[in-house]
């Protein structure tokens, strides 16, 4: 009974198992980037050729060469297409020599007009004699003018021969065959020529962006100079970031009132002609003068509920809060702007893996957030 009794005494004694939580989570937190961020919107626009100009014959003849390959580049001045010169050349022989007879008779008739003018003088001569002579030389002058003009219409017209590239730029297929008879009743397109170096690009902006952009320069109006100044930079649809880089060009002074938008035009260098007119283009659109410090912090973290968007802060008591925000730009490296509801020293989470719960007590393990380098807008997904 005594050995019964002590085993019952020792069980007794056994200790209760009892429930133990799990240790605190361990998630990443990481400080807000502080970064000098100038305002911008993305919009969309479309490139459009600095010139483009119709090569045309001006003159009747036929076409004796094309001096150039479909497609290919050519320089300022150099010639293109040529057409029939006989005709024009002998126009100019047959003015030039007009002229030289013209010259003569009034060489002739100023000689006979100062004979009398001196013989008058002497009172040998007769006034209408005087006034005859005066008369031819003044007629002869004419003359000379006349043959003068002709030559000029004669020389232009052996010029329209020759035809010419008006800049440096790219030209288009020949729209007429060598042999063909151009310009017969009236000016015959030979081909066109596309200069792409530099290149507009042309966007709308709406009548809020401009209002924004007003307000942001305190109202200030800037002139044609300050304009040109404004950085602009563009990227292709399939181009990440924003490579091209440009500057404003030009301002509309008037609002479409149809579609409520101010047509804006920038100007790129493009020297590899890797745009060309017609792209569909994201444009990088500064809304003021300068950079504002900002908060950033990677877009990947950011939730969002029926309330708005938020993120998961850690307070000095290492408990997971949800901290409301409002957001702002997306920048290239994957960093967004947060204008309001977040402080520089507030603990972000950055990983949870899911253990991060509102309320919940976790351990933080303090990282680095990669600082955006350029500022620049990411494309859109």
């Amino acid at each position: 009974m005594g050995a019964i009794a002590l085993a019952v005494l020792l069980a007794g004694c056994k200790p209760e198992n009892k429930f133990q939580p799990p240790p605190p989570a361990e998630v990443s937190v990481g400080v807000p980037v502080k970064q000098d961020v100038a305002p911008f919107e993305v919009l969309t626009g479309n490139t459009v050729a600095f010139a483009t100009v119709d090569l045309v014959a001006r003159v009747e003849g036929f076409l004796t060469s094309q001096n150039y390959i479909d497609g290919s580049e050519a320089k300022k001045d150099q010639q293109l297409f040529g057409i029939e010169q006989t005709m024009y050349k002998a126009k100019v022989k047959e003015a030039e020599a007009q002229l030289d007879g013209s010259k003569a008779l009034l060489a002739q008739a100023e000689a006979e007009f100062t004979r009398q003018e001196t013989l008058l003088r002497q009172n040998v001569s007769a006034q209408a004699t005087f006034d005859q002579a005066k008369a031819k030389r003044d007629n002869a002058r004419a003359n000379v003018e006349n043959a003068e003009g002709n030559l000029t219409i004669a020389q232009t017209n052996l010029g329209y021969t020759t035809v010419s590239a008006p800049f440096d730029g790219i030209v288009s297929k020949h729209l007429v065959s060598v042999g063909e008879l151009v310009g017969a009743t009236n000016a015959t397109k030979l081909a066109t020529i596309v200069q792409l170096d530099p290149i507009y690009v042309t966007f709308n902006m709406s009548e809020q962006d401009v209002l924004q952009i007003r307000q942001n320069l305190k109202d200030r109006r800037l002139d044609v100079e300050e304009l040109s100044k404004i950085p602009l930079e563009i990227g292709l649809m399939n181009e990440e970031g924003f490579p091209h880089k440009g500057f404003l060009n030009y301002v509309s002074p008037e609002l479409d009132a149809t579609t409520g938008t101010i047509l804006v035009r920038g100007l790129f260098k493009n020297p590899t002609r890797a745009l060309i007119p017609g792209f569909f283009v994201r444009v990088k659109v500064p809304q003021g003068l300068g950079a504002t410090a900002s908060l950033l912090v990677p877009n990947r973290v950011i939730g969002e509920d029926q309330a708005g968007k938020y993120l998961l802060t850690v307070n000095k008591d290492n408990v997971v809060v949800q901290t409301r925000i409002t957001t702002g730009q997306l920048l290239a490296n994957g960093l967004r702007v947060i204008p309001s509801g977040l402080k520089p020293d507030d603990q972000v989470v950055l990983s949870t893996n899911g253990a991060a719960i509102p309320g919940a007590k976790v351990v933080p393990k303090v990282t680095t957030i990669p600082v955006a380098t350029d500022g620049t807008p990411a494309a859109p997904k």
